[in-house]
């Protein structure tokens, strides 16, 4: 998989972009790509780290414009449009790391990663994730990281799956703003599509919601570090699938607050702006 190659086509379905934007990336060599017998292609570990930097870097507007256009795309490929509940559980999370260096927190994730049963090679998941902290940290403002290995490796995996794990004392892990790490996501996904999908749905729970501060104030409950998590991931989808009845009823709320009869059309309370 990680030595597979994309098309322009492939890569903006990939992406969620389209052709048109490709090749402007492409001209202002603003994406890795290589040419072969006159044509553009893009390895999909190239492509894939690319992608993974990008969705780490966007503000709240074009995180929540890629989660749409990823939501669409992934959901035919999905039972539900709710990923952690088949992603992560009580058992998975690790409330009280002692890790006190960037080393640590991987092999201590890894090591919780190997307890779920899923994992199939340890020591090459340290070393996947250490490649991908020293290419480019995935730490973010906001006392955050989303980890993940260098480029796509489903071998590494018996099934899809996320871990999480706070750190007893905040860290620095290299995110943008100078500030340390105390909350950590491990992303171990075996369809990178699929990678993609969770690594932005999970910033924009970061960014959207108040899950951050969930996840530091629920003490050493795993269970209740659980809810917060599945909690906020219905904040972000509520409204993303246009047959579901939570939609049908935004829509029609939508349309009697356009109408001057019903008086105002909101409260003046909306997170999402920048």
């Amino acid at each position: 998989m990680p030595h597979r190659i994309l098309s322009p086509d492939e890569v903006a379905q990939y992406l969620h972009l389209g052709r048109a934007e490709i090749e402007r990336l492409v001209k202002n060599r603003e994406i890795p790509f290589e040419t072969r017998g006159g044509r553009v292609v893009f390895r999909v570990a190239d492509i894939d780290d690319w992608a993974s930097r990008r969705i780490l870097g966007f503000n709240g507007v074009r995180l929540a414009e890629y989660h749409r256009k990823s939501s669409e795309r992934t959901r035919r490929l999905l039972r539900h449009e709710a990923l952690l509940p088949e992603l992560i559980r009580p058992q998975f999370i690790f409330p009280a790391m002692m890790a006190k260096t960037k080393a640590s927190v991987l092999r201590d994730l890894a090591a919780l990663a190997d307890r779920t049963g899923l994992l199939s090679d340890l020591a090459e998941l340290v070393a996947t994730l250490q490649a991908r902290e020293q290419l480019c940290p995935t730490a973010v403002p906001g006392g955050v990281a989303f980890l993940h290995p260098r480029s796509p490796q489903p071998y590494l995996f018996q099934a899809s799956f996320l871990v999480f794990g706070r750190t007893l004392q905040p860290i620095h892990f290299g995110s943008p703003d100078g500030q340390p790490t105390d909350l950590f996501f491990l992303l171990c996904c075996q369809d990178d599509k699929l990678h993609l999908h969770t690594l932005a749905r999970l910033c924009l729970m970061a960014l959207k919601t108040d899950l951050l501060q969930q996840l530091r104030a629920a003490g050493a409950d795993a269970v209740a570090l659980h809810k917060a998590l599945l909690s906020a991931e219905q904040t972000v989808t509520r409204g993303l699938n246009p047959d579901s009845a939570v939609a049908r009823q935004q829509k029609e709320n939508t349309s009697f607050d356009a109408d001057p009869s019903f008086g105002h059309t909101g409260n003046g309370n909306d997170r999402s702006q920048d």
